[in-house]
């Protein structure tokens, strides 16, 4: 009997901010390998998350979302997920439900749409929160963009519930080319434990801070300490193996930023920390001393050697 074919390759998530990219990508790796919050403009960087199952391995690759960019970071951001779009076998452009009375594409998707109509690659509509939809919209939704742009195929899900992600999956590795898997089998993301853990603490910044502060901050882990990872002969035995030392800085850009996530008496910085460590110790497995401290540095965002010190090249 002849095996199954078996394909493997890259799909990209492109799309506005706050649509559920992220979110996405955590539901179909099953682990938390992109920080989530409803905040918009949340990812920064370009995340890969490795799906491999015995049919097929695909790629996603998780992208900032795509906006009017101003100043330095942000089209740092839409350039990011551009040339993400440019570089895999496949796009996922995933949308939401526009908001308001009536059914439109918006400004933003369209400007989307005419970019990706340039590249010429297989596309594929990802309508998500049809959770939150009713389901008369829904035909009417696809109708209305598939009068704008030649999908290859059109996915409704739901990222949150879970809701047809499997079904996109399989939809997307028939698409995919035949080959041999690209990742290693058991291999989940790029990311390296210091990016994930700078960004687990920026999520709890997002989750915790008012609204003009998230933006200008960025974390950067300067110690990683394992030498204590391994547990200890006497360690009672528990979940957690061993302790990781870890000591980040917080970056702001102004001196009113730094007082406010610091907060009253420091309480603010350490509910951020405290929640933090948690995330940090689920994510490595070990127990976690976790310092913090927050620096300002002037207008980062909009200077390219400010997005270099904090990562962002």
């Amino acid at each position: 009997m002849a095996s199954k074919t078996y394909r493997s390759g890259f799909a990209a998530l492109i799309g506005r901010p706050n649509v559920g990219k992220s979110t996405l990508l955590n539901q179909l790796t099953g682990e938390k390998i992109a920080i989530v919050s409803p905040k918009p403009q949340t990812t920064r960087n370009r995340i890969l998350g490795v799906v491999t199952r015995p049919e097929g391995q695909v790629a996603f690759i998780d992208t900032p979302g795509i906006h009017q960019a101003k100043g330095e970071l942000n089209r740092y951001m839409v350039e990011t997920a551009l040339q993400a779009a440019e570089e895999v076998d496949l796009v996922l452009f995933v949308v939401e439900i526009p908001g308001g009375e009536k059914l439109e594409v918006g400004p933003g998707n369209r400007t989307i749409l005419e970019r990706l109509q340039k590249m010429g690659k297989p596309t594929f509509l990802v309508i998500n929160k049809i959770d939150t939809l009713p389901k008369s919209l829904i035909l009417p939704l696809i109708d209305m963009y598939r009068t704008e742009f030649p999908f290859a195929e059109v996915v409704p899900i739901s990222a949150r519930e879970g809701d047809g992600v499997d079904r996109l999956f399989q939809v997307v590795l028939q698409h995919l080319p035949e080959g041999e898997r690209i990742f290693d089998e058991d291999m989940l993301t790029d990311q390296q434990e210091r990016t994930l853990v700078s960004e687990y603490i920026r999520e709890q910044v997002l989750r915790h801070c008012r609204q003009e502060i998230p933006y200008s901050t960025a974390v950067l882990v300067e110690v990683f300490d394992e030498s204590e990872r391994e547990p200890r002969p006497d360690a009672p035995p528990g979940p957690l193996a061993g302790l990781i030392r870890i000591a980040a800085s917080i970056y702001v850009e102004r001196d009113s930023q730094k007082a406010i996530i610091i907060g009253k008496q420091g309480q603010m910085l350490k509910t951020i920390g405290t929640d933090a460590r948690k995330a940090i110790q689920r994510l490595l497995g070990a127990h976690v001393y976790l310092s913090l401290r927050v620096r300002v540095e002037p207008r980062w965002s909009e200077r390219p050697e400010g997005l270099k010190k904090l990562g962002y090249e």
